[in-house]
């Protein structure tokens, strides 16, 4: 019998079954889809998730690999275009496609058994059902597949009508060090240069205001969104004038941020699946990273009875401020009035930037 079969090889679970492999235990790694493979989510690493970096032995080849550091927040809402007055190691971008690789390749150096491509159909008791004919039996279930998990075993139904989108541009204008929010009417996102010379975009535009988008500018989803947005956020037209597409915009949806339980009956929850932050604060990855740091911890030395109230201690506070954040994006009169404010006293962008959990 394994120790612990931990389901899905993102961030949260490659670092839990990495670090549960490290203190000896017997560990398997299930994932359903092949790597490597592009995401939706944002590219942002904060500086906090380094040392777990480190680690899982990935430190270095991270630090050759990411985009530049980020040394700069900004904001870009309407034709307001602000950036905070300090310089900071904020951290740095990486795609998924390279970050989740890495992660997953540490955890088969620490002896974890990987499992890939196989998806968890069933859960029997202490074991589960791998594609409908494979069982394996484990004393620690660990659920790490993300929150967009809408069907199976492992399905969480929230209520959402916010679509999330991402694209990577070539020869962006975005000046250096800078990682600016953007905030424009139904929707929010961010802009950062990533590794390979490209800028990520990253945003989350609500289904009513899509469909608006869809029927002013036409095309396919994603590219009436981004129309959208370049028509009402000057600083995002001024950083993408004449920047070249890099691949297809990538589309995803309904998302699922707010909190939820990290047990439930002998499966423990970890990464987005438990809590998930509204990405306008970029903390996604940098939450399941160390979400999965935390519940390893405790299993380790047997304290997992503690793992909701500690990651409810560590992480509560940056989904109530993401979702804060995102109503005074997303709604104009508030949009207005955070605008202003941020145009008065730059310094709050540094606020935000430490509430959300980046330093």
């Amino acid at each position: 019998m394994l120790d612990a079969a931990v389901i899905g090889a993102g961030p949260a679970g490659s670092v839990t079954a990495r670090l549960l492999a490290r203190g000896g235990w017997r560990v398997a790694l299930v994932e359903k889809t092949a790597f490597p493979r592009r995401k939706v989510c944002g590219e942002f690493l904060s500086a906090t998730s380094l040392p777990l970096l480190e680690a899982c032995g990935i430190g270095e080849t991270y630090d050759h690999a990411a985009g530049p550091p980020v040394t700069c927040v900004g904001l870009y809402a309407g034709n307001t275009i602000v950036t905070s007055p300090h310089v900071r190691q904020w951290g740095r971008a990486l795609n998924r496609a390279v970050l989740d690789t890495l992660l997953r390749d540490a955890a088969v150096a620490a002896g974890v058994e990987l499992i890939q491509p196989a998806e968890v159909t069933a859960l029997n008791g202490d074991g589960v059902t791998l594609d409908g004919r494979r069982e394996r039996h484990a004393r620690h279930i660990i659920f790490a597949g993300g929150s967009w998990a809408t069907g199976g075993p492992f399905a969480v139904e929230t209520p959402s009508g916010l679509f999330a989108f991402k694209a990577h541009f070539r020869g962006t204008h975005l000046p250096p060090g800078l990682m600016p929010l953007l905030a424009f009417p139904g929707g929010y996102g961010g802009l950062v240069r990533s590794d390979n010379g490209l800028t990520s975009l990253s945003f989350c535009i609500r289904r009513a205001v899509l469909e608006g988008a869809r029927r002013r500018h036409g095309g396919k989803a994603g590219e009436a969104a981004l129309a959208h947005i370049r028509a009402t956020t000057h600083g995002v037209a001024q950083a993408l004038h004449g920047a070249a597409p890099d691949g297809a915009i990538l589309a995803t949806g309904p998302i699922h941020p707010g909190i939820r339980p990290c047990r439930r009956g002998n499966v423990l929850y970890v990464g987005n699946i438990a809590g998930e932050a509204h990405p306008i604060v970029a903390e996604g990855i940098s939450m399941a990273i160390q979400a999965g740091g935390l519940l390893a911890g405790l299993l380790l030395e047997g304290r997992e009875a503690e793992y909701p109230r500690a990651w409810a201690r560590r992480f509560a506070p940056r989904i109530h401020a993401a979702a804060l954040f995102a109503r005074l994006a997303m709604h104009g009169v508030t949009r207005t009035a955070a605008r202003g404010a941020v145009a008065a006293f730059p310094r709050i962008l540094d606020w935000g930037a430490r509430l959300s959990g980046k330093r």
